[in-house]
C-alpha cells in the first residue's frame, strides 16, 4: 500500500476517534495540494494526477463502534498497456469502512478472509490522506487500454509446425479435428 506523501499529512487530516461526536455524524473532505498530488502521482507510477477528492461523513454506531461513507473521486493518466499512449481514467468510487471496537485480530499462521472486509479495529487516529492514497490505489486500473485498443494474440511454435492456440487446447478440439476430417496432431 502506498505510504502518506513526503510532505506527510497535515493536522486537518488526522481526526482521533477519542475527539468524535458520538450523537452525529462527523463530515470531511479532503482535496490535496498539487505539491501532494505530484507525489501521489510519483508513488503511483501514474503520468498525471488531475483532480483527486475524498468526501464523506464517520458516523457513530452504538457506543464505540463507527461507520465511514465516502466518495473517491479522482482523474488519473496512465500509459496504455498495449500501446503506452496516455490514458485518462475518471474515477468515482464509494468508499465504506467499518471499525469496531470489539474487533480481535486473527491468530495462527492460516487465517481465513474475513466475511465483512470493510471492518477493522477501531484505531486511536484516523489519518484520512493515507485512507486516501489507499482508496486510489486499489482504484486506478491495473492495465489502462486507449480507446479501440485491444491485445492481439501472439503463437509461437517450431518451423514447419502449425503453432497451437487456446482453441486446440480445449478438451474436445481434437475431436472437432477429427469430425472435419483432419488429424489432431494438424496433419
Amino acid at each position: 500500500m502506498p505510504q502518506p506523501p513526503s510532505n506527510g499529512p497535515s493536522a486537518s487530516s488526522v481526526l482521533r476517534f477519542a475527539d468524535l461526536s458520538t450523537r452525529k455524524p462527523t463530515r470531511f473532505e479532503i482535496v490535496p495540494e498539487p505539491a501532494t498530488l505530484s507525489a501521489l502521482a510519483a508513488d503511483l507510477e501514474l503520468s498525471d494526477l488531475r483532480k483527486l477528492r475524498l468526501a464523506g461523513a464517520l458516523h457513530p454506531e452504538g457506543k464505540a463502534d463507527w461507520r465511514l461513507e465516502a466518495t473517491l473521486g479522482a482523474t488519473v493518466v496512465q500509459p496504455c498497456s498495449v500501446t503506452l499512449t496516455p490514458v485518462t481514467t475518471r474515477i468515482e468510487e464509494p468508499v465504506l469502512r467499518r471499525y469496531l471496537a470489539d474487533w480481535t485480530d486473527p491468530d495462527g499462521s492460516e487465517v481465513e478472509m474475513p466475511e465483512d472486509e470493510t471492518a477493522g479495529p477501531v484505531p486511536a487516529t484516523l489519518d484520512l490522506a493515507a485512507l486516501l492514497a489507499e482508496e486510489l490505489a486499489l482504484a486506478i486500473p491495473l492495465y489502462p487500454r486507449a480507446e479501440g485498443v485491444a491485445l492481439g494474440a501472439a503463437v509461437f511454435t517450431e518451423p514447419g509446425k502449425p503453432a497451437m492456440t487456446d482453441d486446440d487446447a480445449k478438451p474436445f478440439a481434437a475431436l472437432q479435428q477429427l469430425r472435419a476430417g483432419r488429424k489432431p496432431d494438424g496433419g
